[in-house]
C-alpha cells in the first residue's frame, strides 16, 4: 500500500514539475494605466496523472479525444467553458486526478467562478499536498479577486517551497506591480 502511495507521488511530483514548464507566462492583462501585465497561471499539463482511470487505449490523458485531453487542449485555446466541461468530466471519471482537478481549478479561475476555483484546489491539495504549483495557482486566483494579501501570502509559501521558480517570482512581481499602480490584476 505505502509502495503504491509512493509511487503515485512519485508520478504526480515528475507531473507537476513538468507543468512547471509547461505554465503559461502569457496571460496578459490589463492595468490600471491601460498597460498589459502578464501573470503566471499553471497550465493544465500533458500526459498521464496519477489516480487517472484506464480508458480503451490506456491512461485518461493518453488519447487526445478523452476528457483530460480534450479539456487540455480547450485550455490551451483559451476556452474556458469548454475546458471548464472536460475537467469536470475528468474528475468524475477518475477523481484521484491531481491534473484534472487543478485544470478544473484554473479553468474556474478564468472563468470567475472562484467559490468553485477554491473548491477545486482544496480537492488537489488533500491529493498532493501543498505543492508549489497549486499554491503558485491559488495565490494568481487571489490575485484575479483583487486579494491582495492572500496572494501575497499563497505565493510566498509556494516560493518557500521552490525558491528558484520564475513562475512564482513572476507572479510576485505582478503582485507587487499591481499594488505600486493601485490596481488588482484582471
Amino acid at each position: 500500500m505505502r509502495e503504491n502511495v509512493l509511487k503515485i507521488f512519485a508520478i504526480a511530483v515528475l507531473g507537476l514539475f513538468w507543468l512547471s514548464g509547461c505554465q503559461t507566462t502569457d496571460n496578459q492583462t490589463a492595468s490600471a494605466d491601460g498597460q498589459e501585465t502578464t501573470g503566471s497561471i499553471a497550465s493544465p499539463v500533458t500526459g498521464p496523472g496519477p489516480g487517472q482511470t484506464p480508458s480503451s487505449t490506456g491512461l485518461q490523458g493518453e488519447d487526445p479525444k478523452d476528457d483530460l485531453s480534450l479539456g487540455k487542449k480547450h485550455y490551451r485555446e483559451n476556452s474556458f467553458g469548454l475546458a471548464e466541461q472536460h475537467f469536470r468530466r475528468a474528475v468524475e471519471m477518475g477523481p484521484k486526478s491531481i491534473e484534472a482537478w487543478i485544470g478544473l481549478a484554473a479553468s474556474y479561475d478564468k472563468l470567475k467562478r472562484f467559490d468553485l476555483a477554491d473548491r477545486a484546489y482544496q480537492q488537489a491539495i488533500r491529493l498532493a499536498g501543498p505543492t508549489p504549483e497549486i499554491l503558485n495557482n491559488q495565490g494568481y486566483s487571489y490575485m484575479l479577486r483583487g486579494d491582495r494579501r492572500r496572494a501575497r501570502a499563497k505565493l510566498l509559501e509556494a516560493q518557500a517551497r521552490d525558491p528558484g521558480n520564475p513562475y512564482i517570482q513572476n507572479n510576485l512581481d505582478l503582485l507587487d506591480d499591481s499594488l505600486r499602480q493601485g490596481a488588482a490584476v484582471k
